[in-house]
């Protein structure tokens, strides 16, 4: 259940905040660390709550270990959200960023543009921040011309540092800036090494597996 001391109230709805004894979101719904030693590979898995039947699908037979990012434009994101965290995952919100052919190419509701300004990306961060609770962090969802624009990306990396989660670049665009901002913020952040389903095929997937083996052992 959530946190009520990690969580404000807003005219939104309630968003993540750091705790009085300094306590945050990243540290307090992280799932815990089972004490195994070696190489550790994090696997996240987008998109959910678009699909009703991928969503439950994901839920509820892949390894609890998965990471579960929720689209800020799903459907029944709570409940969703409340049967991913009994099935033992850690859970992110997945945020539309603008691509660098937008709007031929939209993200969807929510989207954060560079023509915004700072105050209306904020708000809508927020906006979607509200919808569900207990997550670690925000993972991006296209956005190659939002990340690559340090006057838009550092009030909301900012914002997102502030309330005490981690941001995660997908890894899908080279022009990205978010490792800069996120250092020049000493904010918390990662990025991912590679994408595996880009090619929909199990032995496109198993090659994509042990490539990241190796780079897992490597880094």
């Amino acid at each position: 259940i959530p946190n009520d001391d990690l969580l404000e109230d807003t005219s939104d709805g309630r968003i993540p905040a750091i705790g009085l004894d300094g306590t945050r979101p990243m540290d307090y719904y992280a799932r815990p660390w089972s004490g195994a030693r070696g190489t550790r590979i994090a696997i996240v898995v987008g998109g959910l709550g678009l699909s009703q039947t991928g969503t439950q699908r994901a839920i509820r037979e892949l390894p609890e270990e998965v990471t579960l990012a929720f689209a800020a434009s799903g459907n029944s994101l709570a409940r969703w959200m409340q049967e991913a965290r009994r099935q033992g995952h850690e859970i992110l919100l997945q945020m539309p960023l603008e691509p660098f052919d937008y709007p031929q190419n939209d993200p969807g509701p929510h989207t954060l543009r560079v023509d915004l300004g700072a105050d209306r990306n904020v708000a809508e961060l927020h906006r979607a921040m509200a919808k569900i609770t207990n997550y670690t962090g925000i993972v991006n969802f296209m956005g190659g011309r939002f990340l690559s624009d340090a006057d838009a990306l550092e009030p909301v990396m900012r914002d997102i540092a502030g309330r005490g989660l981690f941001f995660l670049d997908d890894g899908s665009s080279a022009q990205s800036l978010s490792g800069t901002v996120a250092g020049a913020l000493e904010a918390s952040h990662a990025f991912a090494d590679l994408q595996l389903d880009a090619e929909l095929s199990r032995e496109a997937i198993l090659r994509k597996l042990d490539e990241l083996e190796r780079i897992a052992r490597r880094n």
